[in-house]
């Protein structure tokens, strides 16, 4: 960058997405003043293969990396200086060449339950349909209601709330992060609580990737890293990384401080009709985040047996 060229941020188109980018803008121009100039700071929209395929459930299209691939390119041929994700979407292994720069402070990770015809998942009445493309979210569901039906519902925010409100399902999942970078956690008819759904890892948490060897843009990021939330979420990658995990395979995990300052770290795999659910949890220093994931992972491993996830 030219002390005249604008900085370029690589960001998918929807909404929640847009929102997000631009949050990261404000904070790179409360970080760096000199970047709030008009044109310092341009989003760039890139549509992904995953915007754009919307009739199949991610895990036959490819898995998360649908969601990256396109911004990844964009990094690497300098189209963009740095890209702007929601952590949950991000492979489990980066791409050559591309870093993880930091990780924002987290928003609230759990998922809500919406529906216009039941309070709660637990009122729904027998047969109800709910529509999630997440077999994590699906797993769950059918583990503690099997007598419900789960149907493939994918788009972005607006787009799901629109087919629930055209009766295309009696209830859907989102995340209440993306409500509240919305402005619209009004819509949750329910919160739930970790121990009754275990959220998807990293879920709540954005993260902005440049060049892997970009020097002056990995340090001007590390001003909107949050060491906590970056903490919690190695924990979490790390125990997905050990499980192989993609969108093929129901993985929950989340790591959450004690009033101690210790790092307790949950993780669930399943079987996508909820009919084996394995659970671990650990507890460590923050500092060993990322041996803790580890741990965690070997344990649900263990716990599940070779064969669970193939």
């Amino acid at each position: 960058m030219t002390d005249n060229s604008p900085l370029r941020i690589g960001t998918r188109g929807s909404p929640l997405a847009l929102a997000q980018a631009h949050d990261v803008r404000d904070r790179m121009c409360m970080a760096d003043p000199a970047l709030a100039g008009d044109g310092m700071l341009v989003i760039e929209i890139i549509k992904t293969t995953g915007d754009m395929v919307l009739d199949r459930p991610l895990a036959d299209v490819g898995g998360k990396g649908l969601f990256s691939k396109e911004i990844d390119e964009a990094l690497l041929d300098g189209r963009v200086d740095l890209a702007v994700h929601s952590m949950k979407d991000l492979e489990t292994w980066l791409a050559e060449g591309i870093a993880l720069a930091a990780i924002l402070e987290r928003e609230d990770p759990r998922d809500v339950f919406i529906s216009n015809t039941a309070a709660t998942l637990d009122d729904l009445a027998t047969g109800s349909v709910v529509g999630t493309s997440s077999l994590r979210r699906q797993a769950q569901i059918l583990r503690r209601r099997p007598d419900l039906k789960v149907e493939a519902f994918r788009g972005n925010v607006q787009t799901r709330l629109q087919k629930l409100k055209d009766g295309e399902a009696d209830a859907t999942l989102l995340a209440l992060a993306g409500l509240k970078r919305l402005g619209m956690a009004d819509v949750a008819t329910d919160i739930f609580d970790p121990d009754v759904l275990l959220p998807a890892v990293a879920q709540g948490a954005v993260g902005v990737t440049c060049r892997d060897g970009d020097v002056e843009m990995a340090a001007r990021l590390q001003a909107l890293n949050h060491i906590p939330t970056w903490q919690r979420v190695t924990a979490e990658r790390a125990m997905l990384a050990v499980l192989d995990g993609s969108c093929r395979t129901p993985i929950g995990g989340l790591a959450e401080f004690g009033a101690d300052g210790t790092l307790t770290l949950r993780g669930l795999v399943a079987k996508a009709d909820g009919s084996a659910v394995f659970e671990a949890a650990q507890s460590g220093p923050a500092a060993e985040a990322e041996a803790l994931g580890r741990v965690v992972g070997e344990d649900l491993l263990r716990r599940a047996g070779p064969d669970f996830l193939e």
